[in-house]
């Protein structure tokens, strides 16, 4: 299993300086490269290779007037950008071939200064963490890194990114193991919403911090503000870096919390159903603000890795499954109701249902049901259930999650508090 850890960089000017040098070179690299096979595709030549590429944009370009600034930066810098182009494609092949699952994948567009995110990929050629704690990058210097929980391996890359705040992470892919956590009889289904975040089926109810709607006071002030700086002007420079830093923290403050309740219910639970919301077609409706605000995708994707992590099952069933309009009671379907109908009564059995704790226990009916069907025709077909994808998250102490206290073993401590979640800086993503 491959975790990225994600860590606070602070760079010096000088290393600012070269930073944005090697974000630069990166980014002409990425252009040039890409211009010149759109170029070979209009004119109806073959798909030009990466050898090729690398030969005349990298090798040779060192060596003309126009690109002599190229050899400023480390070689790997510019090779892992040819790399990542060739993985934007193969994407883009894959996903108009239906080899790549879920929405269509975009071809490769031309990188800009102006982007939000700049980065650069490095690989062990290229850095080297040093015993004093600070990172060596080629042609940069040593880096000074916050050390949130130290890595559990030798990491195998390095990706130096700056966010549209200014800010310098440094993401780090490790190999790891995952972490089986001892198995429990409870299971879950999960219902999500927006005035409720989301409702388990044993009646447990999470509310919605709403961090977007509590911040949009500040934030509309901060962009009023901005809109009446000058366009190039060093004022609306800084305005625009005070809007970025104010939608950090709201990210910031819905990831931390996203990791907290998904790890509580991981632990808690030995399965987890939740409906395969159409968050995309949702996030282009009236309700658009709250949708994103509430950031369902992100909180299933990680009650997802994380259950791969600790050997728990995860599961989803259909977006279509009436789960609002069946008696979790009796069986009998009800009809649809429109959204303001919180509460309803069974014409069948008479029983009085919470709208949402109703659809989380059938969602949890429908959950199970679909995990016997898997498994036996598992057992039929002698072919393997999918597993679900690989963990993305990080421990904060380093070590894997254990069930007590971040930072003690089992038994080493003789308070029967419960154990707390973890509140690592950042988490990253699968590899």
């Amino acid at each position: 299993m491959q975790l990225r850890y994600n860590y606070r960089v602070y760079p010096d000017a000088g290393q600012r300086h070269a930073l944005t040098r090697a974000f630069g070179c990166a980014r002409v690299v990425w252009n040039d490269c890409l211009r010149a096979r759109r170029k070979a595709q209009a004119e109806g030549r073959p798909y030009v290779s990466s050898s090729e590429l690398s030969k005349v944009y990298i090798t040779q370009a060192k060596r003309t007037e126009a690109r002599n600034w190229l050899a400023a930066v480390s070689a790997v810098v510019l090779q892992q950008s040819l790399r990542d182009l060739d993985r934007a494609f193969t994407h883009f092949f894959e996903s108009i071939s239906g080899g790549h699952p879920g929405w269509k994948v975009a071809p490769p567009r031309f990188k800009s200064k102006k982007d939000a995110r700049q980065s650069i990929r490095l690989n062990t050629n290229a850095f080297t963490v040093r015993a004093n704690g600070r990172v060596y990058v080629a042609k940069i210097g040593d880096l000074r890194v916050r050390w949130s929980r130290p890595l559990p391996a030798d990491p195998t890359s390095l990706t130096i990114v700056k966010d549209a705040a200014g800010r310098y992470f440094a993401s780090f892919v490790v190999d790891t193991q995952p972490n089986i956590l001892a198995e429990l009889d409870t299971e879950v289904g999960i219902d999500l919403g927006l005035t409720t975040f989301a409702v388990l089926s044993d009646g447990t109810k999470i509310s919605s911090p709403r961090f977007l709607r509590r911040a949009e006071k500040k934030l509309k002030r901060l962009q009023r503000d901005l809109s009446r700086k000058v366009k190039g002007s060093r004022n609306r420079a800084k305005a625009r870096i005070k809007v970025a830093r104010q939608h950090a923290r709201v990210a910031d403050r819905r990831r931390d919390w996203h990791h907290k309740a998904s790890t509580q219910i991981i632990r808690d639970n030995q399965a987890v159903y939740v409906e395969d919301l159409a968050v995309h077609a949702l996030g282009r409706t009236r309700l658009a603000k709250s949708v994103h605000d509430a950031g369902w995708g992100t909180f299933v994707s990680m009650l997802e890795y994380k259950a791969s992590k600790h050997g728990r099952h995860f599961g989803r069933i259909g977006r279509f499954e009436p789960t609002s309009q069946i008696c979790s009671t009796c069986g009998h379907r009800d009809g649809p109701k429109p959204l303001h109908v919180r509460e309803w009564t069974c014409a069948q059995c008479g029983t009085v249902h919470d709208r949402d704790e109703n659809a989380a226990i059938n969602t949890l009916a429908a959950g199970r049901a679909d995990r016997l069907n898997a498994s036996w025709s598992a057992g039929q077909t002698a072919t393997r259930v999918p597993a679900p994808r690989g963990e993305a998250g990080s421990h904060p102490d380093g070590h894997p999650a254990v069930a007590g206290i971040p930072g003690l073993r089992p038994g080493s401590t003789s308070s029967g508090a419960p154990a707390p979640l973890p509140t690592g800086e950042l988490s990253g993503t699968v590899t």
